[in-house]
């Protein structure tokens, strides 16, 4: 008779740089990426954490990630999930930057929030989420402009329903609409990103 056994599930505690977020559906926070000294690195957050994390954290800052780890030596499978995530202690922060990682210095981060009940969901909020991620793809603003799904905005039948940095409100908003939406908003940003990009790279001495 085979013997199953039972993942085994321990407690961590790491520390590295923040990489990025990882989202889902294009606006669900699931985890973190981190940077440690055995590489990159894959941390699922706890659902307490998904609705209470700070997204304008700035990518490069030093983390340290405390939670439990399950090995599934069926699938050898390893799986961190932070049950707390703080500021790693204040020398880690004096190291130097990662230089195998070319990313650009953190700017003000921007976010725009969206309703995910249900109501505004049904009345196309997904594919208003998706719009919205593409078209700030599109246009350079990925890592300026966040996306953050919200509670009930208290205006259901008029879904979905969406606030802008600027605390701009707008109801019915559809997928189709979205990048006259972005253009106004985001016009001048936009036009740095083109101007940004123009520039040959060799054009400095």
């Amino acid at each position: 008779m085979p013997i199953y056994t039972q993942p085994e599930v321990t407690e961590f505690c790491l520390e590295g740089r923040f990489l990025d977020f990882v989202i889902k559906d294009g606006y669900k926070l699931k985890g973190l990426l981190l940077w440690t000294s055995e590489g990159e690195c894959y941390v699922k957050l706890a659902k307490h954490l998904r609705s209470t994390f700070d997204l304008r954290l700035p990518k490069g800052t030093w983390l340290q990630v405390v939670g439990t780890k399950q090995h599934d030596a069926k699938k050898d499978k390893l799986t961190l999930k932070a049950e707390r995530v703080m500021a790693a202690r204040e020398e880690m922060s004096k190291q130097p930057a990662l230089q195998n990682q070319n990313q650009p210095k953190p700017g003000k981060t921007q976010t725009i929030l969206v309703c995910q009940k249900s109501d505004c969901m049904k009345r196309g909020g997904k594919a208003l989420c998706q719009a919205l991620e593409s078209e700030l793809r599109n246009n350079g603003l990925e890592d300026n402009v966040i996306i953050k799904g919200t509670g009930c905005m208290k205006n259901c039948k008029a879904g979905p329903n969406l606030v802008m940095p600027d605390k701009t409100r707008y109801s019915k908003i559809q997928a189709a609409q979205v990048p006259a939406l972005i253009d106004k908003h985001f016009g001048a940003e936009i036009q740095e990103q083109s101007e940004n990009v123009a520039v040959p790279r060799f054009a400095r001495v």
